[in-house]
């Protein structure tokens, strides 16, 4: 056992329990407060359904296009050299740094109705602020960097060698990509998909200020439980804070399974 082992776990134990576990438990208790048939009462409230199926389909929709960005950011940004590189690699970490309601108020400003883009996209009838458009960008702003640096290092490690020799014995390009260079990624793909998603359902302060905030329509999840907290209905807060929770939390866990038997797949 390496030294200072016991006091290392404990002192992990101790944080863990008070930053997750215990805010978690106190979560599932508060929401146990309601019955049964409150819970299902509630759930299946139109206005709740509706923000339920937005966040969690906006946020898989954006996911999706982050990772088919997200590989191709990465790849040239670890395979190619070119004047700004640093610049553009530095300028991925933005939405990590940015306040999210900077980020918010600069996508509402710049794709309203009179704003820079949005003016130029009025004429052909397509609006962006305060439709579910607006809310699909800001959930793809804030969760694109998950997925590029999810793949970057692993795009890093790869052996230069290994496609080299592939393309020596007569593999075509699109063989090298499949046996060579995508069963490492995909793992790591899937890994920041599933951060992506995971940021953006629970995602308030970019997307409340250019989603429009329109019940069943464009009324996101987490203002769902900002409404019912300010109404001082704490047990329907955190009931729709635990489903959202539960839920999210299985997703992760399949593509988190599904990223390990990709790995498991690729090691034998």
């Amino acid at each position: 056992m390496l030294p200072g082992f016991a006091p290392t776990l404990g002192l992990t134990l101790f944080v863990l329990s008070v930053l997750v576990v215990i805010p978690l438990g106190g979560l599932f208790v508060k929401a146990s407060g309601l019955s049964l048939a409150q819970d299902a009462a509630l759930l299946a409230t139109p206005r709740v359904a509706a923000a339920f199926r937005l966040s969690f389909g906006v946020a898989f929709a954006a996911a999706l296009l982050n990772g088919f960005a997200g590989i191709f950011i990465a790849w040239v940004l670890e395979r190619y050299r070119f004047p700004g590189r640093r610049a553009l690699d530095a300028l991925v970490d933005l939405p990590f740094a940015l306040p999210t309601a900077v980020a918010g108020i600069t996508f509402a400003a710049l794709y309203a109705h009179n704003g820079w883009i949005g003016a130029l996209l009025q004429p052909f009838g397509i609006q962006v602020s305060y439709t579910r458009i607006g809310i699909f960008l800001a959930l793809v702003f804030v969760g694109l960097p998950y997925v590029i640096r999810s793949v970057q290092p692993v795009l890093a490690d790869l052996e230069r060698e290994a496609e080299e020799a592939a393309l020596t014995l007569g593999a075509g390009s699109a063989q090298i990509l499949a046996r060579v260079i995508a069963p490492p990624l995909i793992p790591a793909l899937l890994t920041g998909m599933a951060l992506a998603f995971a940021r953006g359902v629970g995602e308030y302060g970019s997307v409340i200020f250019i989603a429009g905030n329109m019940p069943g329509l464009t009324e996101i999840l987490p203002l769902v439980i900002v409404i019912r907290l300010e109404q001082y209905d704490y047990a329907g807060a955190a009931l729709l804070a635990s489903v959202m929770l539960v839920a999210s939390f299985v997703v992760l866990l399949a593509i988190n399974l599904l990223g390990l038997w990709s790995r498991r797949r690729h090691g034998a």
